[in-house]
């Protein structure tokens, strides 16, 4: 490949510590793609022959034939996958496959492979979070009167219902979704023809490749077009935060699962056992998303560290964004493919959620606003509540459990319809605000997003 500038030939271990095909291979099909693109153009342009071109596609079409049978071993007798299809190319058809590189660089041309195939990866992981939406969705459909505790610094708040919890997560997948179209649409620019740097003297059509292979418009600068990577950080960056959801998540499956929440139950399929201890049965999927969203960050971080101090255009250090970002796609795939039909498999203990709401004096707050719809200050009915709980933790017995006049020994504004006032679904339900978890409230989200799905999966 270096023939004519270099005299020695280059040393076995710089060739190994060059190469970069042991990662990059999983490009080949996006590296025909483009390479047929760019022959198809190069022969309507009248540089290169029709009968060239042809044979170009032939040959391209049986390395990639080969080449997803498993027929060809990536070895580091090869730098890169660009050189491995074009000497495979040229040993198939000759002089005619000498020609497909006339005005290209492997700069531009692995800058289209990557966009390939982020674009790809982008609709991959987006046809996975929809699905697991869809799950959320129907859990929260089935749980929409499933009244259990809502925390603040862990500890028991107001009652919510569990619909109103995995609204919250669909709510975040939500703007996952919208993260992953806005990168889809700001990297769908074809870098090909920006060559080296500085495009090229032939006549070539960027607006044709870009057609060809589907972009919306190519790159405004050639510079930009062969050093941006700025997609690959957006995607690493939408997969931290979509990790972080999932992570957020199954944080709360873990402390639901135990013994002190046992609000729900894993499938025996979703969870794994103690080599040492019979009894156990660990959120082993939870935990390893938890331990991976860390994993996630450090890709994103990996990049925006390789990226930072970079001229322009191209440098050698920019091979460093594959292995990177092919380890965020992965793992976040390998995350999304598990998540829902552990979901969709679990037990939601009902019973189990509505105790945890009655104990922990969670109407408190509904007892205040009770005394402050007949009239009274709310700072004054928040103190005679606060001092109804204290009296009630010395007496062991909950405010449902009061008496009348114990009620009006707190205040004579107290009637017998506190115990309605201050009764669980009741206390619920009355939270009909926008964004609430009353039935009707959580109902209309549940139908946003459906409808969010349908548009998406029109």
């Amino acid at each position: 490949m270096w023939a004519g500038r270099f005299a020695a030939e280059t040393d076995s271990l710089v060739n190994d510590f060059n190469s970069s095909i042991a990662f990059d291979s999983r490009l080949y099909p996006y590296d025909i793609q483009g390479s047929i693109a760019h022959s198809q153009m190069l022969s309507e342009q009248g540089i290169i022959s029709e009968t060239d071109k042809t044979a170009i596609h032939q040959g391209l079409n049986k390395v990639l034939a080969e080449m997803n049978d498993g027929k060809v071993a990536f070895t580091s007798q090869y730098e890169d996958i660009h050189m491995c299809i074009e000497q495979l190319l040229t040993e198939e058809i000759g002089d005619a496959g000498k020609r497909l590189h006339t005005g290209r660089s492997r700069n531009d041309q692995v800058a289209l492979d990557m966009r390939l195939y982020v674009r790809d990866e982008i609709k991959s992981i987006y046809s996975r979070l929809l699905h697991f939406l869809e799950v959320i969705l129907s859990c929260a459909q089935e749980h929409i009167e499933t009244i259990m505790p809502g925390y603040t610094h862990l500890q028991r708040a107001q009652p919510i219902t569990f619909a109103h919890v995995m609204m919250a997560y669909a709510n975040m997948f939500k703007r996952d979704l919208i993260r992953l179209e806005n990168t889809y649409e700001l990297m769908n620019e074809c870098p090909l023809g920006s060559g080296a740097l500085a495009t090229t003297t032939y006549p070539i059509d960027r607006e044709r490749t870009a057609a060809l292979l589907d972009f919306r418009k190519p790159c405004d600068n050639s510079l930009d077009g062969v050093s941006d990577r700025d997609y690959c950080i957006e995607l690493a960056s939408d997969l931290s935060i979509l990790m972080m959801h999932c992570s957020r998540l199954s944080e709360e499956v873990i402390a639901w699962c135990s013994w002190e929440f046992k609000f729900i139950e894993l499938s025996d399929a979703y969870a794994t056992g103690s080599s040492i201890m019979p009894q156990k049965k660990n959120p082993d999927i939870c935990e390893l998303v938890r331990g991976k969203t860390g994993r996630v960050y450090g890709d994103l971080q990996s990049l925006l560290v390789t990226l930072k101090g970079l001229p322009l255009a191209y440098n050698k250090d920019m091979q460093e964004d594959k292995e990177a970002l092919f380890d965020a796609i992965d793992t976040v795939k390998m995350c999304l493919d598990v998540l829902p039909p552990m979901f969709e498999t679990m037990s939601v203990y009902k019973e189990n959620m509505l105790h945890a709401a009655q104990n922990g004096f969670l109407n408190a707050t509904d007892c205040a606003d009770y005394l402050t719809k007949k009239g009274l200050p709310f700072r004054d009915a928040y103190k005679i509540s606060g001092t109804m709980v204290a009296w009630c933790i010395e007496q062991k017995k909950t405010l449902n459990e009061m008496t009348i006049e114990e009620f009006k020994n707190f205040h004579s504004l107290f009637d017998t319809d506190i115990y309605q006032a201050i009764d669980l679904s009741n206390c619920v339900e009355s939270r009909k605000v926008y964004g609430g978890p009353g039935k009707e409230s959580v109902q209309k989200q549940i139908e946003q997003i459906r409808k969010f799905l349908e548009s998406r999966n029109e």
